[in-house]
């Protein structure tokens, strides 16, 4: 059905809305239709993944081990995670399986629901704009996935041999709530998701010119303080746990400086272009 378009050609508000619904509608099902199939694999959903870095034969756990063993040393060897896991509400099972699925559902689908919204988004550009943002979808997707990666290999076990182990009196047992440890799995991996988004959000900061690479280095030692803290809070209290945190960030900061450096030069360039162009028009 052809749209029906103002007097200057474009689609009114109201137009633009009903766009938006059909876009997300589509990204929900694609949700959706993956939550169900996550929901429908109970076993390999929570015996495998979501449980996965409770037990101590985790790929992390195993690595961490032969590590230690190129090192000379038995520290990293996991043997053992001294935790047992219990739903003490009545809902508590059933709500944390709807909840995983739907997580385990939004991870496996984001690529297709970025594209959606991209598709909504990209007509909104310059021509330049969206040639220079071509391979969007893939950047952020992949971006995303090994934030995800990255969350679930080496953010969670580390966070759950930590409090696994962690006591403040020997007869405090740690049982957790389940509702407790699959929030904390799920949040985990989610976070580090959004957070390898940095890039592409240093990307379009700097297109419309809220940030500048003299900017980003200004506060790099404001930003190495905030990623030590933030890997402290999230990692056992020993230095290795935290340079496997701290240093993929600090990483993706240098990226997204490089990222802003790229983005400043091709917009000087477009400026210097269009400058020559209006002087030729003059003469």
């Amino acid at each position: 059905m052809a749209k029906r378009l103002d007097q200057s050609g474009e689609m009114s508000f109201l137009e633009h809305l009903e766009v938006l619904r059909w876009h997300a509608i589509r990204a929900v099902i694609a949700i959706a239709v993956f939550a169900i199939a996550a929901f429908l694999a109970k076993g390999l959903l929570f015996d495998t993944i979501i449980f996965g870095p409770g037990k101590v034969d985790f790929w992390t756990y195993r690595m961490l081990c032969q590590v230690g063993d190129l090192i000379g040393s038995d520290l990293l060897c996991i043997e053992e995670l001294p935790y047992r896991i219990q739903s003490r509400k009545m809902t508590g099972q059933f709500t944390m399986h709807v909840t995983a699925a739907i997580v385990a559902g939004l991870v496996a689908s984001f690529p297709y629901v970025f594209w959606e919204f991209w598709r909504f988004l990209s007509p909104g550009l310059h021509r330049n704009e969206r040639k220079t943002s071509r391979g969007a979808v893939f950047v952020v997707s992949f971006l995303f996935m090994l934030g995800v990666s990255f969350g679930y290999f080496i953010v969670s076990p580390l966070a759950v041999n930590f409090l696994a182990n962690y006591q403040v009196s020997d007869i405090v047992n740690n049982d957790f709530d389940i509702t407790s440890y699959v929030s904390t799995v799920c949040v985990l991996v989610l976070a580090c998701g959004f957070m390898f988004q940095l890039p592409v959000v240093t990307y379009f900061l700097t297109l419309v010119g809220i940030i500048t690479p003299p900017l980003m280095k200004q506060y790099r030692r404001h930003a190495i303080v905030i990623i030590l803290i933030l890997s402290a809070v999230l990692t056992p209290p020993d230095p290795l746990s935290q340079v496997l945190i701290a240093l993929p960030i600090f990483l993706l900061y240098e990226v997204s400086i490089i990222v802003s450096a790229r983005v400043t030069k091709r917009r000087k360039k477009a400026a210097l272009k269009r400058l020559k162009q209006e002087q030729a028009g003059k003469a």
